[in-house]
Order: structure tokens, then C-alpha cells, then sequence
């Protein structure tokens, strides 16, 4: 087995880079798919996050309002770390258990926006980092995800900066451009993650 930490800024295109691994064959884990399946309606999480929250996080079918959150926790680091000293935790015993269930021969690809963040670089044997310059990511933001540029900044501010991703990067895929561009770098990544694999023994 192959373990992959795939990462990018908000805006970068991780997610878009994650879909056409999932194509090529790779096990997807995506970090931010069970960050909401561990805060669903019922769960232990939930609870945990409006015990620190409190009611006002909830929408009126009793799921996690996750805007109404947002907005509180990226404009405060402390308000921040207190959601993910909640989350992360749950989400790190939930990948585990993806990744166990992986044949040996797999490639798992850890679709995770915080790895630079958290350090968790040691945790894999290659890092893809998805890359593009912040005012492309803004734009995008603001244009394709229909977020204020007050907003936008303010997600782009509580992330990584870009030389800190590209400091943990094995391997880069810059999508600085259209998407048009981006399915041959995929297939070379994916080659390269491929070919890693024997090496390993």
C-alpha cells in the first residue's frame, strides 16, 4: 500500500484533482467528507460541537449549521481550535479504519485541506500538493463559489500559506490554470504513485 497525503489551499482544486485519481483507480479518503459525516444529525460529534458551541450552530433540522459556524470559527484561531480539537480526532480514527479496509496493493490517496497545518506530512509516504497563486484561488471563490471576497480572504487567511504547503510537497500539480490542463498532470502524479509502490518492497 501507497499512503498519500493529497492537499491544497481552498480555491486550489484538490477536490477536482481527488475525483479524477478516484477515476484512475486510487482509494479515496476524503478528510472533509467525514468531517461531515462525524457531525451528522445524532452523532457523538454533534453533540460535542454544541456543547462548545451551543445551540445557535444547529439549523432548524437539528444538522449542524455549518455556514453560521463557519462564520464564527474562521474569524477567531481560538474558536478554530476548539472545532478541531473536536473534529480531527474522529476523523483521524475514521480514516484509519478506510485505510485498514484497502488491499495491499492500493493507493490511498488522503484528501486532506489541513496537512500542512497540522504537520501531518510524517504520516505519509509521498505528499501531492495542488497549487495555485492566491489571487486565482480568490477569484474562484468569489466567482464559482459565491463567497464575499471579506470571506474568501478570511478562509484563505486561517489556512497554511502557500510556501508552507509547498515545503511538505513530494509532488506538485499546479492548477493555476484552466481545468483543461490539469488531467495530464494528474496521469503523470498518478504514474509516479503507481511506480513508488514497488520500490517499497
Amino acid at each position: 500500500m501507497v499512503k498519500v497525503g493529497l492537499t491544497g489551499g481552498i480555491g486550489a482544486g484538490k477536490s477536482e484533482v481527488s475525483r479524477r485519481l478516484a477515476v484512475l483507480g486510487a482509494v479515496i479518503v476524503d478528510a472533509d467528507l467525514i468531517a461531515r459525516e462525524v457531525v451528522a444529525p445524532g452523532t457523538p460529534g454533534l453533540a460535542a460541537v454544541v456543547a462548545e458551541f451551543g445551540e445557535d450552530v444547529l439549523a432548524a433540522d437539528g444538522s449542524l449549521d455549518r455556514p453560521r459556524l463557519g462564520a464564527v470559527v474562521f474569524a477567531d484561531p481560538d474558536r478554530l481550535a476548539a472545532l478541531n480539537a473536536i473534529v480531527h480526532p474522529l476523523v483521524r480514527d475514521r480514516s484509519a479504519a478506510l485505510e485498514a479496509a484497502a488491499g495491499p496493493d492500493a493507493v490511498v490517496v488522503n484528501d486532506v485541506p489541513l496537512l500542512a497545518e497540522n504537520k501531518l506530512a510524517p504520516l505519509y509516504d509521498l505528499v501531492v500538493v495542488v497549487d495555485a497563486a492566491d489571487e486565482t484561488r480568490l477569484r474562484r471563490l468569489v466567482d464559482l463559489r459565491g463567497m464575499t471576497e471579506e470571506d474568501a480572504r478570511a478562509r484563505m487567511a486561517a489556512q497554511a500559506s502557500r510556501a508552507d504547503r509547498l515545503a511538505v510537497a513530494d509532488l506538485v500539480i499546479d492548477n493555476d490554470g484552466p481545468l483543461d490542463g490539469l488531467e495530464a498532470q494528474v496521469r503523470e502524479v498518478w504514474r509516479k504513485l503507481r511506480d513508488y509502490a514497488p520500490r517499497r518492497g
